[in-house]
């Protein structure tokens, strides 16, 4: 499977050849059942214009476009365009910027493009987007790249699943841990106990017992099969270069729940893009894309052999293989699956803050000899446990007061005011990510904007935005409310507002602000990073700012299907306007 499919005017390709100024282009998007194959397994699905290949939209910075979605399903359905800048009416998102799309109904879509880039677009619609319903989106600028390459290739990614959606969903209401298929055994107890002493193992045991977790709760879904391009490693989806040229590879990830490492072995990556913005060209071996984030990387193949582009699941528990090749047919190398990644207590000290300890038995589990430095745990409320043989002798509380959630003893990742840097995880975490063949992975702090996109001022106030759960439960929410419960979060137009996002959980989550950009804080001012979709890891704070310049209601939620379900949403009101 060599390209995806494209969806580009005659009026518009005549042009940009011409150099003419931007015409309206008129875009037809059929959404239909398809039969998935992913040569592993087949499925019912959806997909857009009759396929598992995903469908490229092309357009061009300063285009006013028309685009025209017909529904052949027997449900409604929705089209979100991820990352784009337009008036809210044409978000697509159902129950805060339109109805939706019924049964039979054409809706069409229109808006102009006011950037450029690498973006995606997706049902907002139910478990549509699990099930298929996704693509791709490149808007070419007004003066040409900034950084020119001879080849450009799509790589979207994404975990197709046997389960549908909604099945899934369901299985993870009734048992968080239904897709897990590494939970620890008795073998596991055993090279432990030689590792570490019977002891110590057995106490990490009850520890995680206590919590009704185990290390290796990292994904939520597991058993899937990866795709590139609605391709899996067996079907091969193939770019062709010349060597020495210089290849753009616009990396998406369109995944359910699933967090990719990326790399070209043999090649180095060269990062000129973060979310459709131009940053400053950072060279990588490898980078973990979060879902819904894009990266556009650079590579220039100097060999006439294939090469693999790998995405492999950060809890290595799935990998997909593309290639590029000189010609068609070729297979890159397989590489072997690293080692399956361990959650530690670092990354559970978010989660255990937030919470509900009522009715934990913790009878028998004896903490002697744990370093738990750094752990206050006064005010934490204790109600309801039975904690007879709770033996705590030795335990360092000082320094961490987890009744209100204050991590400033070593947890918080980026930054305080001022503070240069950002990470990802939190010190001691097991899931710190390194190259596979220990060089540069890129980390958010890495990142500068290319441009300035907004002048550099102080924001006009601050809001918290706890990110909280209940893995046993799988109840996920916003400061421990629901969607449906919950008031909407209003912001005034005109204003800057500074997100501090407080990760409760032990779960990364890719948080998504609808309409307008978030500006991560990295310490360095107007060349902050900016984004459309920003990954806060467990037990962590993370920092951004956001231009409250787009007026009407907006969706603001984590970017994985089954927590976004879950109740991780919130509807974002800006009132007022340009005068």
């Amino acid at each position: 499977m060599k390209h995806t499919n494209f969806l580009r005017p005659l009026a518009v390709v005549l042009g940009l050849a011409l150099g003419l100024p931007a015409q309206a282009g008129t875009y037809d998007i059929t959404v239909d059942k398809v039969r998935i194959d992913t040569g592993t397994f087949k499925k019912n699905g959806i997909g857009y214009n009759g396929s598992q290949t995903p469908t490229i939209l092309h357009f061009q910075e300063g285009e006013d476009v028309v685009i025209r979605v017909k529904n052949n399903l027997r449900e409604s359905t929705s089209i979100h365009w991820h990352g784009l800048i337009l008036p809210f009416q044409q978000d697509g998102v159902p129950g805060i910027s339109f109805n939706g799309i019924k049964p039979g109904e054409t809706f069409t879509y229109r808006f102009p493009i006011e950037q450029a880039g690498t973006y995606w677009f997706h049902s907002h619609s139910g478990f549509q987007e699990p099930d298929g319903a996704y693509g791709a989106i490149v808007i070419a600028p007004k003066g040409g790249e900034a950084v020119p390459t001879n080849r450009d290739y799509v790589v979207q990614f994404t975990d197709k699943h046997p389960h549908s959606g909604s099945r899934i969903f369901r299985n993870l209401k009734a048992s968080a841990d239904y897709y897990n298929r590494a939970q620890r055994t008795a073998q596991d107890l055993i090279e432990d106990a030689g590792a570490e002493g019977l002891k110590a193992a057995l106490q990490d045991r009850k520890m995680w017992g206590a919590m009704r977790m185990m290390p290796t709760d990292i994904e939520d879904v597991q058993g899937f099969t990866p795709l590139i391009n609605g391709a899996s490693t067996q079907q091969n989806w193939t770019g062709i270069f010349k060597p020495g040229e210089k290849v753009r590879l616009r990396l998406i990830n369109s995944s359910a729940t699933t967090y990719f490492d990326v790399r070209v072995p043999g090649l180095k990556m060269t990062v000129v893009q973060a979310d459709g913005n131009d940053v400053k060209p950072v060279v990588v071996d490898e980078l973990r894309i979060a879902v819904a984030e894009t990266y556009d990387v650079i590579v220039q193949p100097r060999e006439a052999k294939a090469y693999s582009i790998i995405g492999e699941s950060a809890g290595r528990t799935a990998m997909v293989r593309g290639t590029l090749a000189p010609s068609e047919g070729m297979v890159g190398p397989y590489y072997k699956m690293r080692p399956q990644p361990l959650l530690t207590m670092a990354d559970m000290g978010g989660m255990m803050s937030g919470m509900d300890h009522s009715g934990m038995d913790m009878g028998g589990m004896d903490m002697s000899g744990m370093d738990m430095s750094g752990f206050d745990m006064s005010g934490m409320d204790h109600s309801g446990h039975d904690m007879s043989g709770f033996d705590m002798s030795g335990m360092d509380h000082s320094g961490m007061d987890m009744g209100g959630m204050d991590m400033s003893a070593g947890m918080p990742v980026v930054p305080s005011e001022g503070a240069p840097g950002a990470a990802f995880y939190a010190p001691g975490s097991g899931l710190i990510p390194t190259a596979a063949n220990g060089g540069k992975f890129l980390g958010y702090e890495d990142l500068t904007a290319r441009k300035p996109l907004y002048r550099d001022r102080p924001a006009t106030r601050e809001i918290e935005i706890r990110l909280t759960g209940n893995m046993e439960r799988y109840i996920w929410s916003i400061d421990g409310v629901k969607y449906e419960d919950a008031d909407p979060i209003r912001l005034k137009y005109g204003e800057r507002v500074r997100f501090k996002f407080v990760n409760e959980t032990m779960m990364a989550h890719p948080m998504h602000l609808h309409g307008m950009w978030s500006i991560i804080d990295t310490g360095k001012g107007a060349y902050d990073p900016v984004k459309h979709t920003v990954s806060v890891a467990p037990g962590t704070t993370l920092y951004t700012e956001t231009e409250v310049d787009a007026p009407g209601q907006w969706a603001f939620h984590c970017h994985l299907s089954y927590h976004m379900a879950g109740g991780m949403f919130r509807k974002v009101i800006v009132e007022g306007g340009p005068s």
